[in-house]
């Protein structure tokens, strides 16, 4: 969406026609939200920066197809490394020499997708936040053997779409994760030794520190099968970092399948 409304030729690549058709439509609501918002004296001209968007934007179940004509890649799958270096592998033979791949992993390295590759040199992280339109940051990841080049390209690509880029080396979760996720994981010690509530601990992180969000709305948020998959991937890089380790409390609720809001109950319950 950001890229299309920004003027680049953009073609959405998924599984299935019917997810692409979910997309489109979903991209579309999007539009209309912000044009409310950019446009709320001329809804003409918010009509017009819709369908110019749209135009911007083909979709296609297959990426090896695409890829010839495409300058740069940005892979959003399912995170798991596996999956990734098998798509980026397949997409390294069709590509051209010049395009750039670029994965939006928040946690994984980075390093070993562009092993995967014989473009080493033009591979990097973009990592975008969530929700994409309304978020400011993107994260652009420099691996060691990433090039200049490369690195002010994803810069500029990022400013280009009305991003702030700040840039991190490949180390785990690059800036803000590395930061957020072990916060959130020390919120969950600290409830867990039954020093302070879960509300109490919420409230006095929006209050004390000005978040949007306590710890553990977040997580629940987030999703507690992601911040789970993530801390014992980190976990198993660095067993001896007491930030990484593991918690009981949070493993038993993933395993009890409460992942947070998108079941209906995490740390808390939504109806």
């Amino acid at each position: 969406q950001v890229a299309a409304a920004s003027g680049h030729t953009v073609v959405l690549v998924d599984q299935s026609d019917e997810i692409l058709k979910k997309s489109t439509k979903g991209i579309e609501e999007s539009l209309k939200r912000v044009t409310k918002k950019k446009f709320a004296d001329k809804p003409e001209a918010g009509a017009e920066f819709i369908k110019k968007t749209l135009k911007n934007l083909t979709t296609s179940t297959d990426a090896a197809s695409v890829v010839h004509s495409t300058d740069l890649v940005i892979e959003a799958i399912v995170e798991n490394m596996e999956v990734k270096n098998e798509l980026f592998k397949s997409l390294d033979k069709f590509a051209p020499e010049h395009t750039i791949f670029a994965s939006n992993t928040s946690s994984l390295q980075i390093t070993k997708m562009a092993n995967a590759t014989t473009r080493q040199d033009r591979f990097g992280g973009l990592h975008f936040f969530n929700p994409v339109p309304m978020m400011k940051l993107v994260e652009v990841i420099k691996t060691p053997m990433t090039s200049q080049k490369t690195f002010e390209s994803l810069v500029d690509f990022s400013k280009a779409v009305g991003k702030s880029p700040v840039s991190c080396k490949d180390t785990p979760g690059f800036i803000v994760n590395r930061l957020l996720v072990p916060y959130m994981m020390e919120a969950v010690r600290l409830f867990e030794r039954g020093d302070a509530s879960k509300e109490d601990i919420d409230v006095a992180m929006k209050l004390g520190a000005g978040y949007p969000m306590g710890p553990f709305e977040l997580l629940d948020y987030v999703g507690l099968d992601t911040s789970k998959y993530i801390i014992d991937g980190w976990h198993s890089l660095e067993p001896n970092n007491p930030l990484f380790a593991p918690s009981p409390l949070l493993n038993k609720l993933v395993e009890e399948k409460k992942l947070g809001k998108k079941t209906g109950e995490g740390f808390y319950k939504y109806k």
